[in-house]
């Protein structure tokens, strides 16, 4: 099993951030989100959590020797649920890989919380395994590269969540000079 883990804060505060949430997709710097589709979401009415089940579809480039391999298509589903406690200022996101589950897992944990009032603490973590126990020196490499792979939609995913979060900041404040 490799990991992959990540810390920063954003420049804006946990309300802002979690309003930026739910517009990260679609983005032209995450292009290979191609699909989103909400599967259940509710309201505990004890606690006021949000939960939502949802499905991205995603366009993943493979390498020939991996769809050669495995087999599949370019076309991956990963499934996610969403946490937001408002009362806590703890939003939690964990996904998991369903396409090619069978071979490999990669599961990721997102929390958003407050840092101070103006910005917010991203943690980011994903434990990639492969499951090819007779070919370990295989598998090894493989999450090796898997992994890279990660932290490249990462790094891309941080930029636009930055532009989502810049642009929703800048709206706001033209909708509060037109007031």
């Amino acid at each position: 099993m490799h990991f992959f883990s990540q810390t920063f804060d954003f420049s804006h505060p946990w309300s802002h951030v979690v309003i930026g949430m739910w517009r990260k997709y679609p983005n032209p710097k995450c292009s290979h989100v191609v699909s989103i589709d909400v599967l259940d979401r509710t309201i505990n009415p004890n606690t006021g959590v949000i939960r939502t089940e949802r499905v991205l579809g995603c366009k993943q480039k493979a390498p020939g020797w991996i769809v050669k391999l495995f087999g599949g298509s370019e076309d991956a589903f990963v499934r996610e649920i969403i946490f937001v406690d408002p009362s806590t200022q703890n939003a939690t996101i964990t996904s998991v890989n369903l396409s090619l589950s069978q071979f490999v897992t990669c599961f990721e944990r997102i929390q958003y919380t407050p840092a101070n009032c103006d910005t917010t603490l991203f943690t980011q973590t994903a434990e990639i395994q492969a499951r090819m126990a007779l070919w370990r020196s295989a598998a090894d490499n493989l999450e090796k590269w898997l992994v890279q792979r990660f932290e490249q939609n990462a790094q891309l995913g941080k930029l636009a969540f930055t532009d989502v979060l810049r642009t929703l900041w800048e709206e706001r404040h033209a909708q509060q000079a037109a007031i």
